[in-house]
């Protein structure tokens, strides 16, 4: 069993928490790897569209990422309202109101192509290396595995061997990346690769997920049952993607 020590940083007099310093080298980068894909394929958005574009996705990612963390914690949530909503933050909610809050401004301008490819790839590296924060902010990140007596169970400061979860996927996330910046390079639908990451991010929580000592109902935390409601809305879309990619490699006789 490895224990994994609480990371912190002082710079000057102030203390700085390893997730909070991760946190922010996520959005850098990932905001750098956006600019500069944006550079090489283009952009079908003017970029007056594009920046309103990013502000709804960043206030819905906040909204969404709210809610969903209260919905993680209802007890607390009933007891401290604001402590959770002002602590409280979680990835598949942001997410899903980022998307949700595009969707909408979009509908609104009057925008029809879709604009999420841009993200893809930089989504995958920005939440890597947040997770790096949470594996180091230990128990009180609330993102660690349930316990575990395999080799490479990891203690975070109550002397429990558990599952590396955050490690498991930044793994994840990294052949995600790999696999979608070969993607990028062929010739796809506009707005399927974003799709592609969005379906296969959240079918990743979905499974890893059971790995969490989370609350659950009916068998399920909230954040899984957010996975699960919004893979059924993406379903139909993902079927059809899928399966019209693979006719169109079977030669017609």
């Amino acid at each position: 069993m490895v224990r994994v020590p609480e990371v912190g940083f002082q710079i000057g007099p102030m203390a700085v928490s390893a997730h909070f310093l991760f946190e922010s080298l996520a959005y850098t980068v990932g905001f750098a790897i956006y600019r500069w894909d944006r550079r090489r394929f283009g952009d079908s958005l003017a970029t007056e569209n594009r920046n309103s574009v990013i502000v709804a996705a960043v206030i819905g990612a906040a909204i969404g990422s709210k809610l969903l963390a209260g919905l993680e914690e209802p007890a607390l949530l009933l007891r401290a309202p604001w402590a959770v909503l002002l602590g409280g933050k979680t990835m598949v909610g942001g997410l899903l109101g980022g998307t949700v809050a595009v969707e909408w401004v979009k509908q609104r301008a009057g925008i029809r192509q879709r604009t999420g490819d841009l993200f893809a790839v930089p989504m995958c590296v920005a939440i890597a290396i947040g997770r790096l924060g949470c594996f180091f902010s230990g128990l009180g990140d609330h993102t660690y595995g349930t316990p575990t007596m395999l080799a490479w169970g990891m203690d975070f400061g109550d002397r429990i061997a558990r599952h590396p979860t955050q490690l498991y996927e930044i793994v994840f996330l990294t052949v995600l990346a790999t696999a979608l910046s070969w993607l990028r390079q062929r010739v796809l639908p506009n707005g399927e690769l974003f799709r592609l990451f969005l379906v296969s991010y959240l079918s990743w929580r979905l499974m890893i997920d059971f790995l969490k000592p989370e609350p659950a109902f009916a068998g399920l935390s909230a954040i899984q049952w957010a996975c699960a409601l919004a893979l059924l809305f993406y379903g139909r879309d993902t079927v059809r993607m899928f399966y019209g990619r693979q006719r169109a490699t079977v030669p017609v006789l």
